[in-house]
């Protein structure tokens, strides 16, 4: 399980470090975006529906099934011969994913009685995100310079068949007490819903404007398709979202908190690398996602061992008080800040938020659904987090590129910057590829400006790190250890 983890979370880093040579091989600039948007669209659209079926029908079917999409859409992506066929592969990849990452952490935790040891195997597999995010770059930018690009797709067809081999003998099937009932239509809704809402995150403010018909469309599709979602699931016989379980108050609540998580993680990582080139001067766009990915690592273990000693309240306040701190220094930090600085931010980020809430969101919602939506709460917390993703690197960006150029204008005249210039120079990849041929007082203003743009876009996050320290403090209870049995079943908890 761990190496089909690892293999569908190494992808996008991988692919994010190819994607120039992708481009100069197949064309289609204009549509590159879409070779990760894709992916995102096709796995959190069937996250839900993976870990509900892995339930009634079999956790270790649907993850095997998960390998064989991700195995057909690596071996298909590495044969693309235009951009339209890779994104169409890697949609592919991404229904794979859908399933491998769910339905691993719903193993882990039926495979074990003893959920003391699966809190901290969870926290161990959270952790691997942080690994794959550290050495997905480089392990590309090998692949690609030694091999092509077409190779960083190819080395998932070996890591996945021994993934496949392992888990077809050494995993026992679950199987669900009573006959299987599928929800169709709430399945058809949630993913029109859930791909409706993310096209129109991800197209706000870039391809089209916010108040444009294309992006206010799809909003409307998307509460339409939510409200309609949730009539079907009230008469649903086993709908593929149990509306109680939302009665318990930790799992609500760690919904919200996974939502809050991935708005302020994705706006962090998203902004970190150029803020470390284009801000800082330093040379390597890794230098502090690597110490903030190696110390997630620390803290998801680390939290997956205090989960049954602490209470949720004092464990996801510390986590998100601590947060909301770093992302005030972050917020903060300008473009003469020192490298420890901002490596002790990234340290702290790791090790007390990002990290525990992580691995708190996979165990907590577990431990507070009946058995027989372990599947199901496995794939609440990453279904939250994707969203928080979109939904924070969107108006991140709405107001970072705003504010970049409002403030470029403001200090142009003193840095003697040509006013038709302004449109042109207000890019942070040219700040980051043309230091050496733009004036030196032009370097520190755009520097400048980009830093308080980027400052300016942390609010953002800030705002919603302030926002999870009063949900932190409003989950009651502690994990408590029970024994799991892989095929019992029991009424939704409703604490």
């Amino acid at each position: 399980m761990a190496l089909g983890l690892l293999m569908a979370s190494l992808d996008n880093t991988i692919v994010s470090a190819c994607i120039s040579s992708v481009i100069q091989d197949l064309s289609g600039f204009e549509s590159m975006s879409w070779v990760f948007t894709a992916y995102m669209l096709a796995s959190t659209s069937t996250m839900l529906i993976f870990g509900k079926l892995s339930d009634i029908l079999g956790r270790k079917l649907f993850y095997l099934i998960g390998i064989a999409f991700f195995l057909i859409g690596s071996a298909l992506c590495g044969q693309a011969h235009t951009m339209g066929e890779l994104i169409a592969f890697r949609a592919v990849q991404g229904i794979g994913s859908g399933a491998l990452f769910p339905i691993s952490f719903s193993i882990i935790y039926a495979s074990f009685p003893d959920q003391k040891q699966a809190a901290k195997l969870t926290g161990v597999f959270a952790g691997i995100f942080g690994i794959s995010s550290v050495f997905g770059p480089q392990l590309g930018t090998y692949i690609t310079t030694h091999l092509s690009w077409r190779w960083c797709f190819y080395i998932n067809v070996p890591l996945g068949l021994i993934s496949f081999l392992l888990l077809l003998f050494a995993v026992k099937e679950s199987k669900a007490a009573r006959k299987p009932s599928i929800d169709y239509l709430g399945t058809f809704l949630l993913v029109v819903s859930t791909i409706s809402l993310m096209l129109a995150l991800n197209w706000g403010g870039k391809d089209y404007a916010w108040n444009s018909w294309q992006v206010l469309g799809l909003f409307a599709v998307s509460l339409v398709g939510i409200i309609l979602f949730i009539i079907t699931e009230k008469k649903a016989k086993e709908p593929i979202l149990p509306l109680a379980i939302y009665k318990n108050s930790v799992v609500r609540g760690i919904s919200i908190l996974s939502f809050i998580q991935g708005v302020v993680m994705f706006s962090a990582i998203t902004y970190i690398p150029i803020f470390s080139v284009a801000v800082l001067g330093q040379e390597n766009s890794n230098s502090l996602l690597t110490p903030l990915m190696l110390s997630l690592l620390v803290g998801a273990i680390v939290a997956g061992g205090l989960m049954f000693k602490l209470s949720y309240r004092a464990l996801l306040g510390g986590s998100s008080l601590l947060g909301a701190g770093a992302i005030y220094f972050l917020m903060t930090a300008s473009h003469t800040a020192s490298s420890w600085y901002m490596i002790s931010i990234m340290i702290v980020m790791g090790i007390c938020s990002i990290g525990p809430l992580m691995s708190i969101s996979q165990m907590g919602i577990a431990q507070n659904v009946s058995p027989e939506y372990i599947g199901l709460s496995s794939s609440l917390g990453g279904f939250w987090r994707n969203i928080g993703a979109v939904v924070g690197t969107s108006i991140t960006a709405t107001v970072v590129n705003n504010q970049f150029k409002s403030i470029l204008e403001g200090k142009a005249a003193s840095a003697h910057i040509p006013s038709d210039k302004i449109d042109a120079l207000a890019n942070p990849q040219l700040i980051m590829n043309a230091k050496g041929s733009l004036p030196a007082p032009w370097i520190h203003t755009l520097q400048d400006s980009l830093g308080t743009a980027i400052n300016h876009g942390y609010i953002v996050a800030f705002s919603f790190a302030v926002l999870a320290i009063f949900i932190s403090l409003m989950i009651k209870g502690k994990a408590a250890p029970r024994t799991v049995e892989p095929d019992a079943t029991a009424s939704p908890s409703t604490s």
